[in-house]
C-alpha cells in the first residue's frame, strides 16, 4: 500500500510508515505546497495512492464530487504525530486494508476508526 501524506502531517510519518512496511512520500517532496486539495487527489489517483491527512476537506470532496477515489484516511485528533498515533493508524491500516484497496475514506480518531466505502450514497 501506498500513502500520499498531506502538508498538514510532519514529514516524520514517511519514515514510520516506511519502517512498517509501506511505500510513503509527503506532499512537500513532490508538488507545491499551496496546492489545492483537489491537485494533491489528482496527483494521488494517478499515482495509486492513499491520502493520509488530517484536512476534513478531503472527505468533503469525495462527498461532493462523489468519487471512487483515492481513498483517504483522516486523523481526528489534535495530536498528529507518529509517536502518539502511530499504532492507531496502523491498526486502523490493517483493519480496513479490504476497504482502502476498493477506495474507502477512513477516519481514525483517539476513540475509534470507521470505514465509509466509495463512492457515497446519497
Amino acid at each position: 500500500m501506498k500513502f500520499l501524506l498531506d502538508m498538514n502531517l510532519p514529514p516524520r510519518w514517511v519514515q514510520f510508515l516506511s519502517d512498517h512496511g509501506f511505500e510513503c512520500v509527503h506532499w512537500s517532496n513532490v508538488g507545491e505546497y499551496t496546492a489545492k486539495d483537489s491537485v494533491i487527489m489528482a496527483y494521488a489517483r494517478e499515482h495509486g495512492y492513499t491520502v493520509f491527512t488530517h484536512d476534513l476537506d478531503f472527505g468533503a470532496l469525495l462527498a461532493a464530487t462523489r468519487g471512487t477515489g483515492p481513498s483517504v484516511i483522516q486523523i481526528r485528533t489534535q495530536n498528529v504525530v507518529p509517536e502518539a498515533i502511530g499504532d492507531l493508524v496502523l491498526n486502523a491500516i490493517a483493519r480496513f486494508e479490504k476497504e482502502l484497496q476498493q477506495g474507502a475514506l477512513i477516519t481514525i480518531d483517539p476513540y475509534r476508526s470507521r470505514a465509509r466505502v466509495l463512492p457515497f450514497r446519497a
